[in-house]
């Protein structure tokens, strides 16, 4: 599956990437030390209920009841297939005819000239050799060489318990655009959430790295994406330094049985547990901000690798935060506590604002048109829209939504949203039910100009692109990327086909 999908402005992504030292002894002592592998084995001998491909979560017992049943008819044909086995095998030894296998045949062989092959002492007097090698490594250079017209796609996946992100490549052209995986990262632990850096943490004016936030795991990692092959990340924000072994008695009872138990030890200022939802700040490019299971949202100073503000305002997990573009010190969180809070860090000793949204909360976005204004998707499939000059009148009667639109199933949630920054008013929403649709916002009187259905299983994260801003990643349950050039829809392509840049 497909957890999170953003674009990266052109430009950005080296042409040809360099490829990684290989990894030190300090470097793998690191790796095992940090219990990787060992979560990886101990996650794939666990229960874990599975999910279909439209979201739904399949029951321990009827995934078992199947297991059973896969079992049965395997041991019924057992014997039979036993038998048959031993039957296939003296034929295919009868057909090779391996009692005469070492007696040579002197005719002709076929494919052969008849005079025996040719035998050149170098490739480069083989004729048909001959620029092969100068082809294939021309070919390789082009392969992997991006050019500034590019479009770049960073797509985090989890495959066969196997996660990685992927770098995409997506070339534009006359005709049908090619879309393919320049390379990929392996990463230790199952990913919820990305964000792109560009602060230069090497060095230079700008850099071009990813934040990743992981399923049970409160480190959150930094990857230089100009790194092909790297096995560590170049910063890792909190997380564990070691795992204390306590002694616990297993009844009381028995005093004499005793079992251990590893409770970790974290880094100070770190998460305590998995990181739902990050978010870089464009204009103080050294700064993310993170949300957590762990009920906590933080700031960090990627730079240094120091968590500078936590906050504890929410009562339950926290899914999703984001800056404001255009008062960067404005920061939204939402969480499962059905609440929607606002901190401004011009003012730390203000409470904030907060709205009840009356559902869990799954995504927030900032209008790119106006800094007044942001939407709230939820759990219950409804998007909500928020002015927050009326919280700041500081009556509660004005903290009611600009407007509400059931933009899908009231069963399946709205995971995803994506403001268009193009053209004003323009939001994309992706949800469970394995739908795409567009919403025009204007005057908070919203109306759906188009739905898409890119079969992609249930759909989890969606992304306008920046410089080509009408095509639309997304990523879902079944693993593929798609993208969506909307304006290929009639609907689109009519209001706001002016606006293509």
């Amino acid at each position: 599956m497909i957890t999170a999908v953003s674009w990266i402005p052109k430009g950005n992504l080296k042409a040809v990437p360099d490829v990684a030292e290989p990894p030190s002894k300090e470097d793998l002592k690191e790796l095992i030390e940090s219990g990787a592998f060992a979560r990886s084995v101990d996650d794939s001998n666990e229960d874990e209920e599975e999910i279909e491909e439209d979201g739904e979560e399949i029951s321990e017992v009827d995934h078992a009841k199947a297991v059973a049943e896969a079992f049965g008819k395997s041991s019924k044909s057992k014997a039979a297939s036993s038998s048959m086995e031993v039957d296939e095998v003296a034929q295919g030894l009868k057909e090779l005819d391996m009692d005469n296998y070492d007696e040579e045949d002197d005719g002709i062989e076929l494919f052969s000239s008849g005079m025996g092959d040719l035998y050149y002492p170098s490739n480069e007097m083989d004729p048909y050799l001959k620029d092969v090698d100068d082809e294939d490594d021309e070919d390789d250079i082009d392969d992997t060489t991006v050019k500034p017209t590019d479009s770049v796609i960073i797509c985090a996946r989890n495959e066969d318990d196997v996660s990685h992100l992927e770098v995409y490549v997506y070339e534009e052209s006359s005709g049908s655009p090619n879309m393919y995986v320049h390379h990929h990262i392996i990463i230790p632990e199952f990913p919820l959430c990305t964000a792109w850096i560009d602060c230069p943490l090497k060095g230079g004016e700008k850099g071009n790295f990813v934040a990743i936030g992981s399923k049970e795991s409160p480190t959150i990692e930094i990857w230089d994406l100009d790194v092909r092959d790297e096995v560590l990340p170049c910063i890792q924000l909190g997380g564990t330094e070691e795992m204390i072994v306590s002694k616990k008695k297993k009844n009381k009872k028995d005093k004499s049985k005793k079992q251990k138990i590893k409770i970790p030890k974290y880094k100070e200022g770190s998460h305590t547990d998995s990181v739902l939802g990050l978010a870089w700040n464009k204009e103080f490019r050294n700064i993310l901000a993170s949300a957590s299971a762990d009920k906590k949202v933080k700031v960090w100073d990627v730079a240094t690798g120091i968590c500078k503000i936590t906050m504890e305002h929410h009562t339950k997990e926290v899914q999703a935060v984001a800056w404001n573009h255009y008062a960067p010190e404005v920061l939204l969180s939402g969480s499962f506590d059905q609440t929607v809070v606002l901190k401004d860090g011009r003012q730390p000793s203000h409470s904030g604002f907060k709205w009840s949204v009356m559902s869990d909360v799954e995504s927030l976005a900032w209008d790119p048109h106006s800094e007044h204004s942001f939407v709230v998707s939820l759990e219950d499939g409804t998007v909500k829209g928020f002015d927050i000059r009326a919280a700041q009148s500081g009556s509660d009667s004005d903290l009611k939504p600009s407007f509400t639109i059931q933009a899908h199933d009231q069963d399946k949630g709205v995971s995803s949203i994506s403001y268009n920054i193009s053209a004003p008013n323009l939001l994309a929403t992706g949800s469970m039910d394995k739908t795409v649709k567009l919403w025009d916002l204007s005057n908070n009187e919203p109306s759906c100009i188009a739905t898409h259905k890119p079969k992609a299983g249930a759909v989890f994260s969606i992304s306008f692109a920046v410089d080509n801003p009408f095509l639309l990643a997304i990523g879902g349950s079944k693993g593929e990327l798609h993208v969506w050039d909307t304006l290929l829809d009639a609907n689109v392509a009519r209001k706001y086909g002016s606006n293509r840049s």
